[in-house]
């Protein structure tokens, strides 16, 4: 008996469209740094890259100014009105220009169902961000993680 109930609960969702597909990482993470030709980077300025960035598969990140490293992912089952990527960078204490110390960086980013890859980057920009230590990259939706990856920065 309870399992007909299950089964017409199931049903029933199904139905009404309120089970949602699940978003999930398809194919392989790629990790490193983003290659870039650009060299002598002064504080506070970046360098605007393609999606399509090559990225050289390593763990260990050189302190450098201009330095973008991070993660590079597929997602399959994205729809515009779903839970948003939140995305969790752990540092080693980041001591910001007001004097604040962060430990971590939280960023919520919407689905784009059109896009093919979703990155999570991070680019030494200011001389206080080159600190050296584990940086722990994570991604979740909602409390589902689905990306994770640790570098140390020298």
């Amino acid at each position: 008996m309870q399992y007909t109930r299950l089964s017409a609960l199931a049903a029933l969702l199904l139905l009404t469209g309120l089970a949602q597909a699940e978003v999930r990482v398809e194919g392989p993470v790629e990790h490193g740094i983003f290659l870039s030709q650009a060299q002598n980077l002064q504080p506070g300025e970046r360098v605007l890259t393609r999606s399509n960035q090559q990225i050289e598969r390593t763990e260990e990140i050189p302190a450098q100014l201009g330095t973008k490293f991070g993660l590079r992912f597929s997602l399959a089952g994205k729809r515009v009105d779903d839970t948003p990527l939140t995305q969790l960078y752990l540092t080693p204490g980041v001591t910001g220009a007001d004097g604040v110390r962060h430990d971590k960086f939280v960023v919520e980013q919407k689905l784009a169902p059109g896009a093919p890859q979703d990155v999570m980057a991070f680019e030494f920009s200011e001389p206080y961000e080159l600190v050296p230590g584990e940086w722990h990259f994570l991604v979740f939706q909602g409390d589902r993680k689905l990306a994770e990856q640790r570098f140390t920065v020298r």
